[in-house]
């Protein structure tokens, strides 16, 4: 138990690994670079009875307690290989403390097409598969193939594949009941050598036709998505946010044609099983939050969705602040609002 022991960190500020600027500090900080390291918190009897924070690039967390008292695993592994090509796909292996942007932007530099609608989703590999990220028409669980994770309760590797994973709208069993007991170590992705342009968001139709392409590479794809992205979201390196911060609510037909017969301006989007999912920044914008400020919390001028750090606010302040836009939303469209990032 030496190496441990040497490598643990006590009393470690965390507002540098957060993207929202919180300062909270970890009584117990590690930094994760193998399946070994894992292997030794979990010999370590006092470092396994400890509440556990997986962290990777911050990017969907809201620390509202100012001090957590367990251990902060933070996962800084890195690689990124190719597994195998069949000739009709190639599988992709990705280290889970990569930068997804980086892993994203190195595919498209082998000739790897399929992730590019993604570009530019904050945080790191292992994180993507909790919150079974997605942007732009595509979602994680698209290309998905498989992730390795160490399972905290037996000690052992474990591999699971798309279905294991529960993927959903924002979601996955790694938000619940194996939360915080797997730790993910790396991922595989299956990217099709029949490669189709995915443009049928709207955002990135229009930036492709102002730019007049018609038939866009995957790299003219993912430039557009990233100058969506820098016009309407706030970069966390100047501003402290986590990028969209409520769920696109989803709602039944009749429920839709309700809302629609009061608001016919309401945006939505009809979904395979014959629901509808609703705008959540246009909700917030109507309650009139957009460019509002609660203390030193606040919601971006440029895209409601996002709550953002004014100037060293504490975590309980952002909870008050989507707290309160919650209710507004209630209030007026009878829609509970569901925050994306954890609160820890």
């Amino acid at each position: 138990m030496n190496n441990i022991r040497i490598a643990l960190q006590k009393d470690v500020s965390l507002k540098a690994l957060n993207t929202f600027g919180i300062d909270a500090v970890a009584a117990n900080y590690l930094e994760i670079h193998g399946i070994q390291d894992l292997e030794r918190v979990y010999g370590d009897e006092s470092l396994q009875r400890l509440p556990r924070l997986i962290l990777g690039g911050g990017s969907n967390l809201l620390l509202v307690s100012e001090r957590f008292e367990g251990i902060v695993l933070r996962m800084v592994n890195k690689g990124i290989a190719v597994e195998r090509d069949d000739g009709q796909a190639v599988y992709l292996r990705v280290a889970a403390g990569e930068e997804w942007h980086g892993f994203v932007m190195w595919t498209l530099q082998q000739g790897y097409p399929g992730l590019e609608n993604m570009s530019l989703i904050p945080g790191t590999a292992g994180a993507a598969p909790v919150q079974n990220i997605g942007a732009y028409g595509v979602e994680l669980k698209d290309y998905f193939y498989s992730l390795r994770a160490f399972d905290f309760q037996t000690g052992q590797m474990v591999e699971l594949d798309r279905e294991d994973c529960g993927f959903s709208y924002r979601d996955s069993i790694f938000k619940h009941e194996m939360k915080d007991r797997l730790v993910i170590t790396d991922l595989t992705f299956v990217l099709p050598r029949e490669w189709k342009p995915n443009i049928g968001y709207g955002d990135v139709a229009k930036a492709l036709i102002e730019k007049g392409i018609t038939d866009p590479t995957a790299e003219q794809i993912s430039h557009a998505v990233i100058a969506i992205r820098q016009r309407k979201l706030p970069d966390p390196k100047e501003q402290g946010n986590a990028g969209s911060f409520f769920q696109n609510p989803t709602v039944t037909a009749e429920q839709m044609a309700v809302l629609k017969a009061k608001y016919p301006d309401m945006p939505s989007y009809p979904q395979p099983d014959g629901r509808f999912r609703i705008a959540a920044g246009w909700l917030i914008d109507q309650c009139g939050w957009k460019g509002r400020q609660l203390g030193r919390a606040g919601v971006c001028a440029a895209q409601a969705l996002v709550l953002i750090n004014c100037g060293d606010a504490k975590g309980k302040e952002i909870a008050e602040l989507a707290k309160a836009i919650q209710a507004d939303v209630q209030a007026k469209f009878g829609i509970q609002l569901v925050p994306e990032p954890a609160f820890v």
